[in-house]
């Protein structure tokens, strides 16, 4: 029998994650950050797009004409469904990568983006892959790929491979792919307690197991039980990714953009006499154990005069998506966490605290009196968006053009909260991707999108919702059984609700 499959676990369902790095308005910030030209992202591609949510997020959410291929059904249909008669709606295929990167009517595309599948599929489907990147993506254009790499998984990477032999060797079959899991979590455990000498030499594999053991059973099966999964050295992606024209870029994540958070002063000197760009990322893992890279790689990657980069940063637009007075002004990177300066991140989150859009050139001329440079304006942007306090905002045109269809799709999202916790994340006209929202804020904008209103009447809804399902709100990890308890606790979220979250959701464009 033909496995459609080629080996990809498809038992369960991907969880429904949305991933920021896949917005082209955070990689136009991070290219810059870096000294980089960036794309005028008109066309995307994103392979194997799980349940769709990032895919269907940044349809809606800003100007791009996205396609994209996932070759599980199951997740391809949830998918459309939520496209379905959306304004900029994503075109969808179910194709497995070699038939999909074969065809002849995709566009060329200035921003190819692939979130961890490139860990999960085999030489073959990677070869598939870069063939596509090198034929369809346009000189100056982006691609953006994830992946777990070396060393961060050169003491528990073993321990996946013990996992999935156990599973093809002595899981029965016809059960669970959640059973399956367990067992052969329970199989790794006890032969660590069996006094394994890799348990004793490889003390964090403890730790490890007990991180697996708290997991989405979703994840798990994606990540330990494909037939294909190899974490990848740097060195390795260079290779695969030069051999499609590409050179490395920078990285897609924040606060990697900020040495003292993740390096010491000896090892920035370190790194900063190493002339090769590519066995500096090697170093540079190496120094912060990195266990998953997240990066973008540009063709034809062009260098911005010092004058011209400063132009485009004083151009770009943030906005603020916490209340000010709320933002901690600690930040953790690889060398643990750091206090960030009073006198300097004040200010800055004060000028942006309306929650509107304002472009770093503004802050600069706000923060003058202050002594507030660009430089270090960009900075703090960098810190406070890797924090996830602080987005890239769109332009006026583009928000309004995408208005109508975030709502529309945040009101299909919303109303999966009534049946389930699955959805984290809504759609935002103004930074152009999306923003976390819990799910008894998701209940309470599907109660005033159905014309309910106030705090307790909200409280009501929620509680009919989770009713309905057999479920609690819950305290401490654990449900509520008391009544009473339990409707105090949702008015009172719902007052919070209404007095200082909804406000931020008003102005990003998540709610009306």
């Amino acid at each position: 029998m033909h496995d459609w499959s080629d080996g990809y676990m498809t038992e369960l369902a991907y969880t429904y994650g949305y991933y920021p790095e896949l917005n082209p308005l955070r990689a136009r910030l991070a290219l810059l950050e870096a000294g980089i030209v960036p794309p005028d992202v008109q066309t995307a591609c994103e392979l194997g797009f799980g349940q769709g949510m990032s895919i269907n997020i940044h349809a809606v959410a800003a100007d791009a004409a996205w396609h994209g291929t996932d070759f599980n059904p199951a997740q391809v249909g949830f998918a459309r469904e939520l496209a379905q008669d959306l304004p900029l709606a994503a075109n969808l295929s179910d194709e497995a990568f070699e038939a999909y990167c074969q065809r002849a009517d995709l566009p060329q595309f200035d921003f190819i983006a692939l979130h961890g599948i490139w860990s999960w599929v085999s030489d073959a489907n990677r070869r598939v892959i870069a063939g596509f990147i090198e034929r369809k993506l346009k000189v100056g254009g982006v691609v953006y790929v994830s992946y777990n790499t070396q060393p961060g998984w050169a003491a528990t990477g073993p321990v996946t491979e013990l996992m999935a032999g156990f599973d093809a060797a002595l899981n029965p079959p016809g059960i669970g792919p959640a059973a399956r899991i367990d067992a052969a979590l329970d199989f790794v455990d006890g032969l660590i307690a069996s006094g394994a000498l890799y348990g004793k030499v490889n003390p964090q594999v403890t730790e490890h197991m007990k991180r697996l053991r708290s997991q989405d059973r979703r994840y798990l099966a994606h990540e330990y039980f494909n037939r294909d999964w190899q974490p990848m050295p740097f060195a390795q992606m260079r290779t695969w990714m030069e051999g499609a024209k590409l050179s490395y870029a920078t990285s897609a994540q924040f606060l990697d953009h900020v040495p003292m958070l993740n390096l010491t002063a000896p090892q920035q000197d370190m790194l900063a006499a190493i002339p090769d760009a590519g066995f500096r990322e090697t170093a540079r893992d190496f120094i912060v154990n990195r266990l998953f890279r997240r990066d973008y790689w540009v063709r034809g990657a062009r260098r911005l005069a010092p004058a011209d980069r400063t132009e485009r940063l004083r151009a770009m637009r943030v906005v603020l998506a916490t209340p000010a007075a709320n933002v901690k002004l600690k930040v953790s990177g690889a060398l643990g966490e750091a206090n960030l300066h009073e006198e300097v991140y004040r200010p800055i989150l004060e000028a942006l605290a309306d929650h509107r859009p304002h472009s770093l050139g503004e802050l600069e001329s706000t923060l003058a009196p202050h002594g507030a440079t660009l430089a270090r304006i960009v900075e703090a942007v960098m810190i406070l968006a890797g924090a996830g306090n602080l987005h890239p905002a769109q332009a006026d045109e583009a928000i309004a053009d995408a208005r109508a269809g975030t709502l529309l799709l945040n009101t299909r999202l919303c109303g999966m909260a009534r049946y389930a916790e699955d959805v984290g994340c809504l759609a935002s006209p103004v930074t152009g991707g999306g923003f976390p929202v819990r799910r008894i804020d998701q209940l309470f904008l599907l109660a005033r999108s159905l014309g309910v209103e106030g705090v307790e009447a909200l409280a009501d809804f929620a509680a009919a919702a989770l009713q309905a399902q057999g479920q609690r709100i819950m305290k401490d990890g654990q449900p509520v059984l008391d009544d009473a308890l339990q409707t105090d606790m949702l008015r009172s979220q719902a007052h919070a609700f209404e007095t200082a979250r909804l406000p931020v959701l008003q102005a990003l464009g998540v709610a009306a």
